[in-house]
């Protein structure tokens, strides 16, 4: 990295927002310039000190952090916004990409997922300092889709997976799906993945609740029902 990022967080709760400050501290490149509470305390605080980065909450008392987000952009601001919120509704995620956020966290705040998203900042900001003009490969690199960026890297599920579900084995039964246009049932998973039928149910079952799978009853040779999973 080859210089400080200003960073402002804007979160009304103090404690939050301590929490934000100490992961912060633990990343190197990165330097705190502003706290904010409320909104319009951090529009002050961007238009004064115009920070790089702005760690964004959505809900606070007297508004959202979308409006802020729309007062920025209108304002031709340019400082960039990484939401951390507790929001998993997909209209506000829509809605806050249409806005151009660099990434959408969801609460509560892991560390490790804050690190990864500010590195892959530096590192977006580095690759457009070194650029004096585009290519396509160029612009393909920089814009996160299919890069595992905001657009795919958002996952709507909370940051704890329930209990029975661990990431690894989850990933493994997405990949499954990635090229996979034919319904497959719990058993055909469960080969592909080296987990019993039960095990792989679980999971599929997880994705169709998580809208990442659907599922459809369909019967066999002897007549007995059976759920076929697909994406969405």
């Amino acid at each position: 990295m080859s210089r400080t990022i200003r960073v402002v967080i804007a979160e009304d709760d103090p404690q939050i927002a301590e929490i934000q400050q100490r992961f912060l501290q633990r990343i190197d490149g990165f330097e705190l310039v502003g706290v904010a509470h409320g909104l319009p305390e951090a529009q002050d605080l961007v238009e004064v000190l115009q920070p790089e980065l702005l760690l964004l909450d959505i809900q606070f008392p007297t508004g959202t952090g979308l409006e802020l987000l729309r007062t920025l952009r209108a304002g031709n601001s340019s400082t960039d916004v990484i939401l951390i919120t507790a929001a998993k509704e997909v209209s506000t995620l829509r809605e806050a990409l249409r806005g151009g956020v660099f990434d959408y966290i969801l609460k509560p705040l892991v560390f490790e997922r804050l690190q990864e998203a500010l590195h892959n900042y530096a590192a977006h900001l580095d690759k457009l300092q070194a650029m004096e003009s585009l290519a396509q490969s160029d612009v393909d690199g920089l814009l996160p889709r299919g890069q595992g960026g905001v657009s795919e890297a958002v996952e709507l599920e909370p940051a704890r997976l329930p209990k029975g579900i661990d990431a690894l084995t989850l990933d493994k039964v997405r990949a499954v799906f990635e090229y996979q246009r034919e319904a497959l049932n719990a058993e055909q998973v469960g080969e592909q993945i080296g987990a019993s039928r039960t095990t792989a149910r679980r999971y599929l079952e997880y994705l169709v609740s998580a809208n990442e799978l659907s599922a459809q009853v369909s019967y066999g040779s002897v007549g007995r029902p059976e759920r076929r999973y697909c994406r969405v």
